[in-house]
């Protein structure tokens, strides 16, 4: 009888086990299986504009609305941006557009200033061979010679349905009328008050009413209006792009800048001419990565951390976890190593850019990687390639009702550019000189090294981080993305798409989460404040990576689109700016 009773006992005791370990598999596989809940931001049916200005969305809305295609709306868009954000406004400055039409075409656009033909490649060194402080990124020298103009009107020629002199009536009516100054603007306006008046010598429309001494205050939603800006909008509209690079305006912008000790001639503006040229494809799991060629380094640099990361289980290691931030910042330390040597102007250096992307590449770059402990940057120089012997800009993101998409990133390059603004013409005019390799070895106002691909020289091209990117899924429009942000612009773009394809998460959740940046030089990984936690800082410091926390820490401004699988658009407007979805 004991021993009949022991025997049962086991076989409850047995099955009950069984009952259990049933209980927790099952439970563990719902967990898994089920889909975490995704947050959407901005939704619309068939046309979605994405900014960093509301007014500026909504121009290129309405631009669509009234029947204009993707390219209309892009120029609508960029040039109210010159308007009501005149932080990175690119009138006196460049940019990238990067463009997929709805029947699969995809292309680029290079608007990138170019180096007045009086530079020197010692220009910005004094007698000793040491860089003069300042020179390359504030005042008359700072300035290269700008490209917008010439990059909107080759847009509107060869892919555009509507009259510039359409496009453009209301942005001009934006400049007459005034824009509402926000909260974010107030403060940027007030930071820069003195400097404006230092560097121009005299007040300007951005700084009277802004600075402390000033009796009359300007105050967040008081209209700020740029007549003089309407002006020269009007004559472009008017009289096309020659109006800018040999008319009227041109001799304005050029007498100004002769005036203040500048190199730029109407030479160097006779000359400019913006290069169509082939995007850089690249492919993560299922997605085609279609980005911008250089002189901009952000389609080879993703292309090639994305090939980096693709063998690691990303999903798995979690969003933001210690093994995902790890792998991605050891991918982009090897990737802006690369990016320092090879990468300049194509039309000035021969790029080997199959082989930087390619797999068996990336796999060698990641051989030298640990779990254990961080690779210093002092051991990675850039890769050996067989044969080969280089924050303050704007993005949008576009689609159309029509199926067309582009990315946009364009850029004064420092905030307010070279702080020179010319008021008989209403704009800043940019610092882009300082994205040149002032000398070898000699970081820019960004940190990053440059060598020989990227020295300047007359008419030359300087490279820039500018990432304007479109994907496809399974062979399908996407998403379009991008963001200002000098040297984070790659690694914000690398993590809001990783955000979407390997966290599960919407456009602007993606948008909105917390990022981190690495760029091999400095030897340091930038966090935004208060968004990890101190557990996982600890354990990536005990694995040798240093750590910056800095509460005025901003990466990237990121603004994308991302197509539903019902085909509904989902705009996400990152909420670290005053940026706006607008959509129908």
């Amino acid at each position: 009888m004991i021993k009949t009773t022991l025997t049962s006992s086991k076989i409850s005791n047995h099955w009950l086990t069984i009952l259990l370990l049933l209980i927790l598999v099952s439970s563990c596989k719902t967990e898994q299986e089920t889909p975490r809940e995704i947050q959407r931001g901005k939704l619309a049916d068939s046309i979605m504009v994405v900014s960093a200005r509301e007014e500026a969305s909504r121009i290129g809305a309405e631009i669509l609305k009234n029947g204009g295609n993707v390219f209309d709306a892009l120029i609508a868009v960029d040039m109210a941006l010159n308007v009501a954000y005149p932080f990175a406004g690119s009138l006196g400055g460049g940019g990238f557009m990067v463009y997929r039409k709805a029947n699969g075409e995809i292309g680029s656009i290079d608007y990138r200033e170019k180096a007045p033909i009086a530079a020197t490649h010692d220009m910005y060194l004094d007698t000793e061979g040491n860089p003069i402080d300042s020179l390359s990124r504030q005042g008359p020298l700072a300035v290269g010679v700008p490209g917008s103009i010439s990059g909107m009107f080759a847009i509107n020629e060869k892919l555009g349905s509507m009259p510039m002199s359409e496009i453009l009536k209301p942005v001009i009516e934006l400049a007459k009328n005034g824009y509402a100054i926000t909260e974010n603007q107030l403060n940027r306006f007030q930071n820069y008050a003195s400097v404006f008046d230092q560097v121009n010598g005299k007040e300007i429309l951005y700084s009277v009413g802004f600075r402390e001494s000033d009796t009359l205050k300007i105050e967040t939603g008081n209209l700020i209006k740029n007549p003089v800006l309407a002006a020269t909008l009007q004559r472009i509209a008017d009289n096309g792009k020659n109006e800018f690079y040999k008319g009227e305006t041109a001799q304005k912008l050029v007498d100004f800048i002769e005036a203040h000790g500048g190199i730029i001639t109407l030479e160097d503006l006779k000359n400019y001419e913006a290069v169509w040229r082939k995007p850089i494809t690249s492919t993560y799991k299922n997605l085609k990565v279609i980005g911008m060629p250089p002189p901009s380094s952000g389609g080879v640099c993703l292309a090639q951390i994305f090939k980096m990361l693709e063998p690691y289980d990303m999903q798995r290691f979690g969003h933001n976890s210690v093994k995902s931030i790890q792998v991605i910042t050891e991918a982009e330390r090897r990737a802006y190593a690369d990016r320092s040597f090879f990468l300049g102007d194509p039309d000035f250096n021969d790029i080997p850019i199959d082989s930087l992307t390619s797999e068996a590449y990336a796999s060698g770059r990641m051989q030298s990687f640990s779990f254990e402990n961080a690779t210093p940057s002092a051991e990675i120089k850039q890769g050996v390639i067989s044969g080969y012997e280089s924050m303050e800009t704007t993005h949008f993101s576009i689609i159309d009702q029509y199926g067309n998409a582009i990315a946009l990133t364009t850029t004064l390059n420092g905030a307010y550019g070279s702080k020179l603004y010319v008021d008989e013409l209403g704009f800043f005019l940019n610092n882009e000189m300082d994205d040149f390799s002032v000398k070898p070895g000699v970081p820019n106002m960004f940190g990053l090294i440059g060598a020989a691909a990227n020295k300047i020289e007359p008419q030359k091209r300087m490279l820039s981080s500018m990432t304007p990117t479109i994907v496809e899924k399974n062979g399908k429009l996407w998403m379009t993305v991008g963001t200002p942000g000098g040297s984070t612009i790659i690694t914000s773009v690398l993590q809001t798409i990783l955000n979407v394809v390997d966290y599960n998460m919407g456009m602007q959740e993606a948008v909105d989460a917390p990022r981190f940046h690495h760029q091999w030089l400095p030897d340091i990984v930038t966090f935004e404040p208060n968004a990890f936690g101190k557990e996982t800082l600890n354990s990536l410091q005990n694995k040798g990576y240093e750590i910056r926390q800095e509460n005025s820490v901003i990466l990237g401004k990121v603004d994308g689109v991302l197509v539903l699988p019902d085909g509904t658009l989902e705009g996400g407007a990152d909420r670290r700016g005053d940026d706006t979805a607008v959509g129908f």
